[in-house]
């Protein structure tokens, strides 16, 4: 194995390793600040369940009902692609990547939204 092989390899682990750990956070934060702001935005949601292990499972179906119950929004067809993401590639491990959501009540969207924000909130928090 010649040099630079070996530089292309050790690349490639260390771009594996950060993409691993992306969340997006910065982004999704902006986002859903963008939503709690924008009165437009409603619709009847579920709430994401508060034990651990499925809140990303459940902001993927969150966002999926948001979009299916709300006009074109560019923003939450970007949380929405986002959240997908995340739980595809089993990016942002801060998070659990349960299939599944259990939903525990039927809540709002702004509490929905504000579930989001305080979760990646605290992920900023700690990656600081």
């Amino acid at each position: 194995m010649n040099a630079s092989m070996l530089s292309y390899i050790l690349l490639s682990c260390l771009l594996l390793s950060v993409q691993a750990q992306y969340c997006g956070v910065r982004e999704i934060i902006r986002y859903t600040q963008l939503l709690l702001d924008d009165s437009s935005v409603s619709c009847p949601c579920r709430q994401t369940a508060t034990s651990s292990g499925h809140e990303l499972a459940c902001f993927v179906d969150g966002t999926k009902h948001l979009k299916e119950n709300t006009p074109f929004n560019r923003v939450i067809e970007r949380l929405s692609r986002t959240f997908q993401a995340q739980l595809d590639r089993s990016l942002c491990k801060r998070l659990a990547h349960s299939d599944q959501c259990q939903y525990e009540t039927k809540g709002n969207v702004k509490e929905f939204l504000k579930k989001i924000l305080t979760t990646y909130q605290k992920i900023e928090k700690f990656n600081a």
